[in-house]
């Protein structure tokens, strides 16, 4: 038996509703949750929506038109339920039942073609997935297009199989892609086939299976050694200067190149002689407090509270590189560098000079790995944004060994 509740889960003073499904199987309880379309006012929410006959006629005839809502997106949800086995049932499902109510599907053939699907699938989801991986499937996509036009033979969603990766590994080989692009985009195209299976269409029997190995990656970051030369750096040109603050704000910051180069004095605010920075990060939607390091508090004090000029992701990424060289950031480290090669821009293997292989990146890394042990890993986790420990503990490269080396210092 599967019951449906209502929330109010912003900050804000209007927000859309959460729905959470909740349902016993197997002796386990299990909750999911997604967004609805229904916008209400918090105050209306907490101090009007449960008033028992209330004399308002205003606040009676919203009360009658958001129940109306409730109980049709209810309803839709639990026959839905009903009618799907219980092992399919996830956040996904709930999330695609929620769009299907809003969005009921019209009666048009789904293609069974994968390049044709990907399409299908960007327009389906299209009020969830963000411009960057909107972005990446359509790299994708195009590679599948030119890997469709060589083997001169459809690639139907029904023959994504073993045989079809290893297809696809050779074709990437061939034009030089890396090991770790290569497992990535396998993972995105299985992405692609269970929604195709969800919506009823017929996939190998292997999809489940198939899996490609990730290639062990070096985790570059900069120490706190390479972080006071860089601070001590005098540079000839402004632009340097003002590149070189963002990537240090950014090691003591912890966020992703789409936030903090977005900061402004605005967002800081001081509570109990502390000051914070308060923003919502762009990818997770999510609302994020953090403390601001005296290292940041230096470069805003350098600046009479401002935070460095703003600049594009692209020129950061070719700035802090000339930054890193000219503070003599260059212990030779093994890394991938994008370098062009008989195939085009393709990122290649071997040893590098250490500055050749920071980009933007680079600051949420060295956040992670310099203070991890010294700020409890849950603390360095809400910063960071990672969704388990397990996560982090990879991002940052620990290994089973480096752990228990770890809590041997404890015993």
């Amino acid at each position: 038996m599967a019951t449906i509740n209502f929330l109010y889960r912003s900050t804000k003073e209007t927000s859309t509703l959460v729905l959470r499904l909740l349902y016993r199987h197997n002796e386990k309880d299990f909750v999911h949750a997604t967004k609805t379309n229904l916008q209400v006012s918090k105050h209306y929410w907490v101090k009007e929506h449960k008033q028992k006959r209330p004399k308002d006629i205003e606040i009676s005839n919203r009360q009658q038109e958001v129940n109306t809502e409730l109980n049709n997106i209810s309803n839709h949800i639990l026959k839905a339920f009903d009618e799907t086995d219980i092992i399919m049932i996830n956040k996904e499902w709930l999330q695609n039942q929620t769009e299907l109510y809003y969005n009921p599907r019209q009666e048009k053939e789904i293609p069974t073609n994968l390049i044709s699907y990907i399409d299908f699938y960007l327009e389906y989801r299209k009020h969830e997935i963000k411009p960057t991986s909107i972005k990446k499937y359509n790299v994708i996509k195009h590679k599948l297009e030119r890997m469709q036009t060589e083997r001169k033979k459809t690639i139907l969603i029904s023959n994504i199989d073993e045989s079809f990766k290893n297809e696809f590994i050779a074709y990437q080989k061939k034009n030089g892609y890396a090991q770790n692009t290569i497992q990535r985009e396998i993972a995105i195209i299985k992405t692609f086939c269970k929604h195709a299976r969800y919506l009823g269409l017929e996939t190998s029997h292997q999809l489940d299976k198939i899996k490609v190995d990730k290639a062990k990656a070096e985790k570059i970051y900069l120490d706190f050694k390479e972080l006071d030369a860089i601070e001590k750096t005098v540079f000839e040109h402004d632009f340097l200067e003002n590149a070189r603050d963002w990537l240090i704000i950014s090691c003591y910051t912890g966020q992703r190149v789409s936030d903090f180069l977005r900061f402004t004095k605005d967002m800081i605010r001081t509570e109990n002689g502390k000051q914070l920075l308060e923003f919502t990060q762009k990818k997770t939607d999510k609302l994020m407090t953090v403390p601001l390091h005296k290292k940041v508090l230096q470069i805003l004090d350098k600046r009479n509270g401002e935070f460095p000029r703003q600049i594009s992701d692209q020129r950061y990424n070719e700035y802090i590189k000339k930054v890193c060289e000219l503070s003599k950031i260059n212990k030779i480290v093994q890394g991938g560098k994008q370098t062009e090669t008989d195939n085009g821009i393709r990122k290649v293997t071997g040893n590098f000079q250490k500055w050749e292989l920071v980009t933007s990146h680079i600051g949420r890394r060295s956040f992670a790995t310099n203070f991890y042990g010294s700020i409890p890993t849950s603390y360095l986790i809400y910063i960071t944004g990672h969704s388990s420990e397990a996560m982090f503990l990879n991002y940052i490269g620990k290994s089973n060994k480096d752990l228990a080396m770890e809590i041997s210092n404890y015993f």
